[in-house]
């Protein structure tokens, strides 16, 4: 079993970790409050302009649509202030070659490129009510994106709290299983973004599941609508997978931190597959498909921690400590 690192006794070192579960926490945030733009409707608030919001830093004289999406720009603007914070401070308080460093580079990297997938889908008029289905491609992608960027920010918090780096070099079945599971995640939740937008843009307000079915098979339906059926098909398969997995790795990589987030991991799996049924039987209210975002994330993030946890396991290297750069 590896063994954590002394947590950090300097003022700066004591806030790394700190601002890094901070920085996670407020971009789950910034996700739900992105989702109620593309609830609302709102995301053409801005017009086709980006960084600028209608042709102007500060909009004048806003519409309800404007608030709402240039508030999402400003929150998600502010998630790259804490990273760039994060990555000032973990170079600060950390020796060469500290995890901390990377997971900070690396979220910072992703809060760029996350930025830079909202600003095209701006510019090509992707929002509001465009049935392109290349919108369904970029919203398959910034999800996606979305996943990695909160799951490098939980590896950052994790490593600045003095946990050990992670390999990926040898770890066996253990690890091959894991980075499938997440894999399978991720595509899950693409596939997700792709039905909610389908649901936000196709589904009638008196139509039944078997009738959204035929209309997406129809003659007349488009390839958002076609591909609205894969989400649900591979949520079976994931969630098969992911009980697999977690038994897989109680028995592989046996300690307390396995069985608890393996528990976990199934504990969040059934809240996501009732919500996912509450959301079909309930033709996908708006308050329906953020709770199904919200336990989205948590399902990611509980299988990260549970990958974490089984390949290193059977560690005993540490990573340099956390303390005050010379």
């Amino acid at each position: 079993m590896s063994r954590t690192l002394t947590a950090p006794r300097t003022l700066p070192g004591v806030w790394l970790p700190r601002l890094a579960w901070g920085a996670l926490a407020y971009n789950v945030l910034v996700i739900l409050w992105g989702a109620v733009v593309r609830l609302t409707g709102a995301g053409a608030g801005c017009g086709d302009h980006w960084p600028l919001c209608n042709g102007v830093v500060v909009p004048q004289s806003p519409t309800l649509h404007t608030v709402i999406e240039f508030s999402h720009r400003l929150t998600s603007g502010a998630s790259g202030l804490l990273a760039l914070a994060l990555v000032g401070l973990a170079f600060m308080v950390t020796r060469p070659g500290h995890p901390a460093r990377l997971g900070a580079l690396l979220s910072l990297g992703l809060i760029m490129l996350e930025g830079l997938v909202g600003g095209v889908q701006v510019l090509l008029g992707l929002t509001a009510q465009s049935t392109d289905p290349a919108r369904g491609l970029v919203q398959g992608i910034h999800l996606a994106n979305t996943f990695l960027l909160l799951g490098a920010l939980l590896l950052t918090a994790l490593w600045a709290s003095g946990r050990p780096a992670l390999r990926l070099r040898g770890q066996g079945l253990a690890g091959l299983w894991s980075l499938t599971g997440l894999g399978l995640i991720l595509v899950l939740g693409m596939a997700g973004a792709v039905t909610a937008l389908g649901d936000l843009l196709f589904l009638p307000a008196d139509g039944s599941p078997l009738n959204t079915v035929r209309s997406d098979f129809s003659a007349t339906a488009g390839l958002i609508e076609n591909l609205r059926v894969v989400h649900p098909m591979l949520a079976v398969l994931t969630a098969a997978f992911l009980v697999w997995l977690g038994l897989f790795l109680r028995r592989e990589r046996p300690s307390p931190e396995v069985n608890r987030w393996s528990a976990y991991l199934w504990g969040v799996l059934g809240l996501q597959l009732v919500a996912g049924f509450a959301t079909v039987a309930l033709k996908a209210p708006a308050w329906m498909q953020l709770t199904h975002l919200l336990l989205a994330c948590a399902l990611w993030l509980a299988a990260v921690m549970l990958g974490y946890c089984a390949m290193t396991a059977l560690r005993t290297a540490r990573p340099a400590p956390v303390g005050v750069a010379a």
